[in-house]
């Protein structure tokens, strides 16, 4: 399965699963699915915490933290573990008036996408150490953002379109 989504010791439901394995497959599209394996685990902070401590030997809270697995260059494979409660804490201090976007009104959704997307661009070779580095990471994540919001869009019109044919019949 190209791209899955997993629960370690959280219990979450992910919406618009389905569109989000979609619009990843078609955002990366040079590569092909057969050579895409993206593995996303959400779990809680302590979870996260122990992996930091465990494989990076840092002893401190994050969202997110990513694990290349791709040996050939062809190939976009990795596990991405994601802090369900630091991304809920993340959205609540991100959601202030000066930070919303009209693009997806959910404070916590946004924040989720952006930190899913996050994971992917540190797969593609985004690095995020620097102040340049940072601003290069985040223009690519609001731009993934941008595009998710449109894609969503086009899934609803389809289903609206597909609604009003049955309904003719």
């Amino acid at each position: 399965m190209p791209v899955t989504f997993h629960l370690a010791d959280v219990k979450f439901s992910l919406k618009h699963k389905k569109e989000l394995k979609a619009f990843i497959l078609k955002r990366l599209g040079s590569f092909t699915p057969s050579n895409i394996n993206l593995s996303f685990v959400f779990c809680s902070d302590e979870y996260l915490l122990n992996i930091n401590r465990q494989f990076l030997n840092h002893d401190y809270y994050t969202d997110i933290i990513t694990f290349p697995l791709s040996e050939q260059s062809n190939t976009l494979e990795g596990e991405i573990y994601i802090s369900i409660h630091r991304v809920k804490e993340n959205s609540a201090k991100y959601s202030k008036p000066a930070h919303r976007s009209s693009l997806i009104v959910h404070p916590f959704e946004k924040e989720l996408h952006r930190v899913l997307f996050h994971g992917i661009l540190h797969l593609l070779g985004y690095k995020d150490k620097t102040p340049a580095q940072k601003a290069k990471m985040r223009t690519a994540e609001d731009q993934w953002l941008k595009a998710f919001a449109q894609f969503m869009q086009k899934e609803k019109t389809k289903r609206m379109a597909t609604q009003a044919k049955q309904s003719h019949k």
